[in-house]
Order: C-alpha cells, then sequence, then structure tokens
C-alpha cells in the first residue's frame, strides 16, 4: 500500500503499524514523534496504529544541542 511520508509516497506492506513503518526506515521510536492524519500518535500505540492506503504520515526527529 501507498502512504504520504513526510511529503513523499513511500510503499508498507498492508496490514502495517507505526511501530513497523520505524523499523521499515530503520528509526528508533525514542527520538520522533510521529502525526498520522494530523493527529499526534501516542507512543504506547505505536505497536497497535495500523495504517491505511493514502494515510499521510510525519515523523519529527528530535536533535539535542547547546
Amino acid at each position: 500500500m501507498k502512504i504520504l511520508l513526510n511529503g513523499e509516497f513511500v510503499e508498507t506492506a498492508e496490514g502495517a503499524t507505526i511501530e513497523s513503518l520505524l523499523q521499515q526506515l530503520d528509526i528508533s521510536r525514542e527520538r520522533v514523534a510521529v502525526e498520522l492524519n494530523a493527529d499526534i500518535i501516542p507512543k504506547a500505540h505505536y505497536e497497535k496504529q495500523s495504517l491505511c492506503d493514502g494515510d499521510k504520515i510525519e515523523i519529527v526527529h528530535f536533535v539535542g544541542g547547546g
């Protein structure tokens, strides 16, 4: 299925979850926030939150600095 990820179309498996998408992209869940169709998804829901064809996902990485 196709999703819109940070403004670009990406293929992912049917039945994918936010957790499996992050694993597919090799992104650690610890330093990101995920928005699904304009709603911020709590980290506790990543494993259960299913994705659908056409979903819009925004992944924001946190960067430390000083």
